[in-house]
């Protein structure tokens, strides 16, 4: 007369709920209904007051349930961080590209002795005074192509009491252009371009990082949530085959007082109306801890009061079979699944870092092209060496702006053009990077084709999962209304004293299994819609979630 079995499942699905770690996220908007099932009115936000003594409960509906979960689970933050990091990082590589200005000052002054007769020095000195000071500004950026550009100009200004300078104090400026582009090495892919592509890889791989939290903790809520709605049923179970216990504990009582069945008859129904409270406290207490883990799920620190109320899931009961059509659901799983964008993800930062390794093999070949011109002025030196030619070349008297109008006015430049070749004999060690990053790249490929065949085999096994609870649901309805049948048959058969309270007691217990059974089946096929769903990768699709990763 035992009903153990079907307790065993329920508590099976208890067990396989269980999370191993609190759940946290961020806030989403509220998903629609899962389909097929009935409508269930809106949860109020917080618990109810009870009356005096009474333990406060929460309404909860399965949406209002995931809302909470995204909400109050830390490792969805995380993530989200995770995310934002990764974002960062792009516009970090990015800033490779940004121009950069460079600007220097100098000054100086030299009041050196010098032991030459041709120092420039005048009688009775023994050291020229120098004194200078100048000034740089050059803007560098870098171009997509590798090759990197500058302009740069500076003035100077000098004076000086040797004879052999013409021009004290004297006024320089220059302006020029370089051009240098990699023909070889860094001409496909330099420094800064594998830096866009890594981060943007790491990006992607948070994003489905974030995904792949999410969808896991609508998963587990939503299988925490139909245990619990199944262990409350099964309570309901319990209490009515407690209910029947008694009653036939009545009629065996008046059976005895009438004289027509022997006091040794009350033993058997006392002895089965104990054992059912029993298993009622069992699935009280499984229930009690199926409410817990989904505490644990959807309430965060904050939530105060509610750690302390009851939950009551508003969600109903009616379940719509729906086929499974495997060949869609392994193309939707393939296009879909997180797990294979983030390996996608890697391989394509292997990728890159393998062109990167390999580039690295070249040799250096860059094409080197740059401009310059250049200006001068100053005032003529006022003391020359005698006998030597001192005038300055006529045009150059003046200051600072007379030295830009040479700058550009005049024909004082520099023009060059070359090639810088740079070759690495051996070079081993480029080539063992190349053949290190080779191998890291086909291990990420391989681990891409690895996830692809476990996605398959996940979906097959969920759409046979799905399809045998369908089945399963089917076989315990018929079980049920035929237990229903034979109950009452025997019963009446009871009730004139064709049968036993061995019998009665027997088809009770069938029929509390057979209830059981039922409620099992539909709450695997939940489950199993929702695993179906995972599988998929169609999970927040279908429930209306939209993922804001910003």
């Amino acid at each position: 007369m035992s009903g153990r079995q079907p307790m065993a499942a329920v508590l099976a699905l208890l067990a396989a709920v269980l999370p191993a770690v609190a759940l946290e996220a961020s806030a989403m908007p509220q998903p629609p209904q899962q389909a097929g099932e009935t409508a269930a009115a809106s949860p109020s936000p917080q618990a109810p007051a009870g009356a005096a003594g009474q333990r406060p409960v929460l309404a909860l509906s399965l949406d209002d349930a995931i809302q909470r979960a995204l909400v109050n689970n830390e490792l969805i933050s995380i993530q989200r961080d995770e995310v934002s990091a990764a974002q960062s990082a792009i516009t970090g590589a990015e800033g490779a590209y940004d121009a950069v200005l460079a600007a220097q000052f100098g000054w100086r002054r030299v009041n050196e002795p010098v032991n030459s007769a041709f120092a420039g020095t005048a009688d009775g000195q023994a050291a020229l005074t120098n004194e200078s000071a100048d000034t740089s500004v050059e803007l560098r950026k870098l171009l997509g192509t590798g090759a990197e550009v500058s302009v740069r100009t500076g003035a100077s200004h000098g004076s000086s009491d040797g004879a052999f300078d013409l021009l004290s104090p004297s006024y320089g400026s220059n302006l020029g252009v370089a051009f240098r582009q990699p023909l070889l090495r860094d001409r496909g892919v330099d420094a800064a371009r594998l830096g866009l592509t890594v981060t943007a890889a790491d990006r992607t791989r948070a994003g489905a990082s974030l995904r792949a939290e999410i969808i896991d903790t609508v998963a587990r809520v939503e299988r925490a949530y139909w245990t619990l709605v199944a262990l409350r049923q099964a309570i309901e179970v319990r209490e009515q085959a407690i209910e029947l216990a008694a009653e036939q504990l009545e009629q065996t009582r008046l059976r005895i007082e009438s004289g027509v069945t022997p006091e040794t008859q009350i033993s058997e129904p006392v002895a089965e109306l104990e054992r059912r409270r029993g298993e009622l406290l069992e699935t009280q207490e499984a229930a009690a801890r199926a409410e817990n883990i989904l505490k644990l799920l959807i309430l965060g620190d904050a939530d105060g009061d509610l750690w302390a109320a009851g939950i009551d899931p508003t969600e109903g009961a009616v379940v719509t079979l729906a086929p499974v059509d495997i060949a869609a659901a392994l193309a939707d799983a393939l296009a879909s699944r997180v797990e294979i964008d983030a390996a996608r993800a890697v391989a394509e930062r292997r990728h890159a870092e393998t062109l990167y390794a390999r580039d690295g093999t070249k040799p250096v070949l860059d094409l080197v092209v740059a401009y310059d011109r250049f200006g001068l002025a100053g005032s003529p030196n006022g003391t020359p060496i005698p006998g030597l030619p001192a005038p300055a070349a006529p045009g150059l008297d003046g200051n600072w702006w007379d030295s830009y109008e040479t700058l550009f006015g005049g024909d004082f430049d520099d023009a060059r053009i070359g090639l810088v070749f740079e070759l690495p004999i051996g070079n081993r060690t480029a080539r063992a990077r190349a053949a290190i990053a080779t191998s890291n790249e086909r291990s990420a490929r391989s681990e891409v084709a690895r996830i692809r065949k476990v996605v398959r085999a996940e979906v097959l096994d969920a759409a046979a999962l799905l399809q045998t609870a369908e089945a399963r649901i089917q076989a315990a309805r018929a079980a049920r209304e035929a237990a229903e049948v034979q109950l009452s048959v025997e019963q009446e058969r009871f009730a004139v004293g064709l049968s036993t309270n061995f019998l009665v007691l027997t088809r009770q217990n069938d029929l509390a299994g057979a209830r059981l059974d039922e409620i099992a089946a539909l709450t695997d096929y939940r489950t199993a819609r929702t695993e179906m769903a995972r599988a998929t990768g169609s999970l927040l699709a279908e429930r209306g979630i939209q993922l804001q990763e910003g």
